[in-house]
């Protein structure tokens, strides 16, 4: 098992319900499930591999300080993003099946990805990306017509 340096927690109304269809909309595997008793859903805690490699953990509104978007009228206070190895166009088709909200169409951007946005079941925003062509430093800068600093990017 490769150690996972930052793991994001995405809090949810119903953490169960929410974690299946994360499974069955973004293709994530559930590799730990701790179930809270049936009347403490929010003590559920999952955890689950993303397509592609990362993971994320799942759970509910334990505490004052953590709060589904569909608690305080869809704010979004961070967005997951996910890098998928290939097929964009057909996880994006996947995810609008199960109920995504699509918030963005699958587009080439300026700095070589392909990606797509969605919001989840209560609100939370994801965007998918694959990688589909080198560009330079110079060349993205040419593009958006800003300087970009970057000591990773040639």
């Amino acid at each position: 098992m490769t150690e996972q340096l930052v793991t994001p927690a995405v809090t949810y109304r119903d953490p169960k319900t929410a974690t299946a269809w994360l499974a069955e909309a973004f293709g994530f595997t559930v590799t730990m499930a701790i179930e809270g008793p049936p009347d403490q859903p929010a003590a559920s805690h999952y955890e689950m591999d993303a397509p592609g490699g990362g993971r994320i953990m799942i759970g509910g509104t334990w505490s004052e300080w953590t709060r589904s978007p569909a608690d305080v009228d869809g704010a979004n206070t961070q967005a997951v993003h996910v890098r998928l190895a290939a097929n964009l166009d057909e996880h994006c088709a996947t995810a609008r099946a199960a109920g995504a909200q699509i918030e963005a169409e699958p587009a080439d951007q300026f700095f070589g990805d392909r990606t797509y946005r969605a919001a989840d079941l209560e609100g939370h925003v994801w965007t998918f990306a694959v990688h589909v062509r080198d560009v330079s430093r110079a060349e993205a800068e040419e593009i958006i017509g800003i300087r970009i600093d970057s000591p990773e990017w040639e």
